[in-house]
């Protein structure tokens, strides 16, 4: 890429994967011409229709240990550690609990936090048999993803707001010379010439709430084969507004549901009143109900190269002109993450 000055990356999708590939890839490359081209954009923080508003969004293990996530993880949480003095990150003291006695040697993410230790007896939380302490992070993705924008305003980057439906129509903006950054996370799977059917959602349905009483991450670990089917437990206390908690919530794959489920909505606080008391403090208050959607692949996330040709051709489509010339363009996967 270095010299490469006629260089067009065009990123579809503006979630939080692909701004912060814009992002990285302005740093390292500012010669690059970068333009993000999405149906949503960080001024849509109130659509449905994209995960990245709906976030947690604190750093915590998920599922099993793999090779290559644990490598992306460090990097991850090493990043937005060394973010914390800007304000939008925050340290969060956390506890995991268990449901039965933790193996501290199984626990695949305790040198990749700081202060990790197991809990004694008298620190684990009612109801539950074991539990881990450690510092984590956490932000407000209605704060990050603004500010990611902004950044990638002051060096230059070109935003299209679009809804497309063919990783073509992308391939036609990014030009013969460009390259393609398909981030569209649950759109991969309608995207003609993708069409990844692995691609599925995890429903996640959440509280938010007003709790200065919840100083703490405290959470049962999501996507592990003891946690009851659809329910998640946990609270994330957020670095502004002060006080600000998202409290969930569901782990429930393959469902497509956006609508709130106040019966659902009962049973998460009752979870969390049990696990955290200081929810019951007089100030507590309730100033909304989410639900969204983690865009999941079966398999484990997608990054990848691949090549396409231009014209694409395809039943969906319009029959290409037959004396457009056709050329190769490249395609680079980064989706799937849940």
């Amino acid at each position: 890429m270095p010299g490469e000055t006629s260089l067009h990356v065009v990123v579809l999708g503006s979630g939080v994967i692909g701004l912060t590939t814009a992002h990285v890839l302005s740093t390292r490359y500012p010669e690059c011409r970068i333009t993000i081209v999405a149906r949503d954009l960080p001024d849509d923080l109130s659509s449905q229709a994209w995960s990245s508003p709906w976030a947690g969004a604190d750093w915590s293990p998920m599922g099993e240990y793999e090779e290559l996530r644990y490598k992306r993880e460090a990097k991850t949480f090493n990043k937005l550690w060394d973010m914390i003095p800007t304000g939008l990150v925050r340290t969060l003291p956390s506890r995991i609990c268990y449901t039965q006695e933790v193996d501290s040697d199984k626990i695949w993410y305790k040198d990749l936090v700081r202060d990790f230790r197991i809990l004694p007896k008298k620190e684990v939380p009612s109801g539950a048999a074991s539990g881990v302490a450690f510092t984590t992070v956490s932000l407000n993705p209605g704060l990050y993803l603004p500010w990611l924008k902004s950044e990638l305003d002051t060096r230059g980057v070109t935003f299209i707001k679009k809804k497309v439906y063919s990783i073509g129509e992308v391939a036609e903006i990014a030009g013969p010379k460009g390259v393609v950054i398909n981030a569209t996370g649950l759109g991969a799977r309608s995207l003609i010439g993708v069409q990844d059917k692995a691609v599925y959602p995890i429903r996640g349905q959440t509280i938010l709430a007003y709790a200065p009483g919840v100083q703490e991450f405290l959470s049962y670990p999501l996507g592990l084969a003891s946690v009851p089917t659809g329910q998640a437990t946990y609270m994330i206390p957020r670095p502004s507004p002060p006080g600000h908690v998202l409290i969930g919530g569901t782990f429930q794959e393959d469902n497509w549901d956006l609508s709130i489920d106040f019966d659902i909505a009962k049973a998460i606080w009752s979870r969390c009143l049990e696990l955290a008391p200081g929810l019951n403090d007089k100030e507590t208050k309730i100033l909304g109900h989410n639900v969204g959607l983690r865009p999941a692949r079966r398999g484990g996330a997608r990054i990848e190269a691949e090549w396409f040709k231009m014209p694409l051709k395809s039943e969906f489509l319009p029959s290409p002109d037959p004396l457009e010339k056709e050329h190769d363009f490249l395609v680079i996967h980064a989706y799937g993450f849940g």
